[in-house]
């Protein structure tokens, strides 16, 4: 009997799943309510950059397909901080020699697609809206967009990959009886803007770093495209003193970037053209439960999106792959028990990931700065070189290593906690690297 499979939604999770599928001998279905962006000329656009990590990779190789998206990652090994002056400070994110990669949104969806028809032997059709959905027998009712017909299709498991906002999980799960489903707005926006190449193509920022402006309440952050291009996002409030509601004119835009960025600024005469050129958008974390009912899952941003501050959306997505694919196995494609144990095992990290991404964004947007903090993480830093059994930075656990998000919450929270009691020393300045400093954390672990 021959094994089909649909999958809702052919962004970055919708994409590589099919490829495990396939390789699991699964005849792959996937419906994309939009038409195919390869067709279209793929730009910043309203997508920050990604930044695939360890988790991210991890999932690729295990298709075989990591190859593949090598040539369109950019190292970064670290943040650059840029003061008010433009003074610049580098803090590296991990040991020497570990990095996240940035990729575009656009570049990385349309190679996935390609990867989804090459390796998932995937059909993909596109401009098919899915308006309904049948948990039960795993039918999924769609309106194609370009002609207007209604159409159907039915298989033995449903995927919904479909994001944020997934239409499978409106007209699906979320009409079922006890289904918990929240949805919370943070107080910021983005908007994104494009800072171009230098006119020879070269870039005009360090490309192997993330570069930040951090400002308290608000700030601005650059990651290399591979154009010699960066794609940048200014993360503030919607309203209040320092205010997506004051920048309403080009005068008022134009004198905060030159007062607040002044080094950005001096490099980006095209500033005005590129403002206009983005939306202003929102950002949302949006939790549910259970993930799964019938012949139906969620997965990726439809069960756990999050904000991007940790540069783990997708990388979170990627591994309800791995987890998924593992579970697959352990099961023998035995999907009630599959997905019963998937959501049970997934459901802490989708949450911790959330916690984590909140978390992040105060640490960049009002901590990395502060003389303090950066004494902290060296610190931190000091002690984990010295008993790496016993201590890993939170950030080396996100990033860096495949311990799972609930686990990594709970000890960084742990860490965070240790430490503030460090820091309180009045003379931890002049002692930061004394065996006194390195004791009182070692006994701290062990209490």
């Amino acid at each position: 009997m021959e094994k089909k499979a649909i999958i809702v939604g052919a962004g970055l999770v919708g994409s590589l799943w099919a490829v495990y599928l396939a390789k699991a001998g699964y005849k792959v279905t996937i419906y994309e309510r939009r038409p195919d962006i390869r067709k279209a000329e793929i730009s910043a656009g309203k997508s920050i950059n990604l930044a695939l990590s360890t988790r991210g990779w991890k999932a690729l190789k295990e298709v075989g397909v990591d190859k593949e998206i090598e040539p369109i990652a950019i190292p970064m090994y670290g943040r650059i901080m840029h003061d008010m002056e433009g003074h610049q400070t580098f803090q590296p994110y991990g040991a020497e020699g570990q990095a996240i990669f940035s990729v575009s949104r656009g570049g990385l969806n349309a190679k996935m697609m390609d990867i989804a028809e090459e390796h998932g032997n995937a059909v993909i059709h596109y401009s098919h809206r899915c308006v309904d959905v049948d948990l039960e027998k795993g039918i999924v009712h769609l309106h194609n967009e370009e002609t207007g017909a209604n159409v159907q299709d039915q298989a033995d498991v449903v995927f919904a990959a479909d994001g944020a906002f997934s239409a499978v999980r409106y007209n699906g799960m979320q009409k079922l009886d006890r289904f918990d489903y929240s949805q919370d707005y943070i107080d910021d926006g983005y908007r994104e803007l494009l800072l171009p190449a230098n006119a020879d193509g070269s870039y005009q920022m360090d490309k192997n770093a993330l570069h930040i402006w951090p400002r308290g309440r608000f700030m601005l952050i650059a990651l290399a495209n591979e154009d010699g291009s960066f794609t940048c996002t200014l993360f503030m409030p919607f309203e209040g003193e320092n205010s997506f509601e004051h920048l309403t004119t080009d005068a008022a835009v134009d004198k905060f970037f030159k007062e607040t960025f002044p080094d950005f600024y001096e490099m980006f005469p095209g500033l005005i053209d590129s403002w206009h050129g983005h939306p202003l958008s929102s950002l949302a974390i949006i939790r549910c439960f259970p993930w799964t009912h019938g012949k139906v899952a969620l997965m990726g941003d439809a069960a756990h999106a999050t904000v991007p501050f940790y540069g783990q959306g997708m990388n979170a997505g990627f591994e309800d792959c791995t987890v998924m694919w593992e579970l697959m196995k352990k099961h023998n494609e035995n999907w009630p028990v599959i997905f019963k144990e998937y959501e049970k095992l997934r459901k802490p990290d989708g949450d911790a990931v959330q916690d984590l991404s909140k978390h992040n964004y105060h640490v960049m947007r009002d901590y990395v700065a502060d003389p303090m903090f950066l004494l902290q993480k060296k610190i931190e830093k000091r002690f984990s070189d010295l008993y790496p059994d016993k201590w890993m930075p939170l950030y080396s656990q996100v990033s860096f290593s495949s311990i799972r998000y609930s686990d990594a919450w709970n000890t960084g929270m742990k860490q965070d906690a240790i430490m503030k009691k460090v820091m309180d020393r009045p003379d931890i300045e002049q002692v930061w690297d004394s065996k006194e400093v390195e004791e009182a954390i070692l006994s701290m672990i062990d209490a």
